[in-house]
């Protein structure tokens, strides 16, 4: 089991702790005791998304670029998916996809292409040398994403995975109970 450094000094108060108290004296009125919660979460997922862009950015690639080529990369064998569902896995819409293609289509990473099927849908596929970035650069992010949560801790990591997962989808509007890992 690894050792939390953050465990070094409990009790620390944190730039939220400051807020809150400062709330608390000008609004005694006000439950501020959730703002301990969602102002955390919100500070550590904009830290995090600094430490994952600085991560890309190694490959020359955008937060959004990363999350494209991906996206083909675990699509199958071939990597690739028709626009609509690219746009759909990415949460971009078409707009915002064209640009992120056509960036990527540029730099000789990605192609567009007919389906077997049917001449008139376009795919986006992966090419030799997108699929040769994309694995090098989900090697290192995988890896950054490892020392973040070592950071944590393997207990707490643990305990907070499936806390997360029943917030998000609950936030997100999903009643199924999630898979068993």
């Amino acid at each position: 089991m690894t050792t939390s450094p953050l465990s070094a000094a409990p009790g620390a108060a944190d730039h939220v702790d400051v807020v809150q108290a400062q709330w608390r004296r000008v609004r005694p009125d006000l439950d501020v005791a959730p703002l301990g919660v969602i102002g955390r979460l919100h500070r550590v997922a904009a830290a995090l998304t600094e430490r994952l862009v600085e991560t890309y950015a190694q490959f020359g690639l955008s937060e959004a670029e990363f999350d494209l080529l991906a996206t083909l990369r675990r699509s199958g064998a071939r990597g690739e998916l028709p626009a609509g569902e690219l746009a759909a896995h990415t949460m971009v819409t078409t707009g915002g996809l064209t640009k992120r293609v056509d960036r990527l289509a540029a730099r000789g990473l990605v192609a567009r292409t007919g389906a077997d099927d049917d001449g008139r849908r376009r795919l986006v596929r992966l090419t030799p040398a997108g699929r040769a970035l994309i694995d090098d650069a989900m090697a290192a992010h995988v890896a950054n994403e490892r020392r973040l949560l070592d950071e944590l801790g393997d207990a707490d990591a643990t305990a907070l995975e499936p806390v997360l997962r029943r917030w998000l989808g609950a936030l997100e509007g999903q009643t199924a109970e999630p898979r068993p890992a």
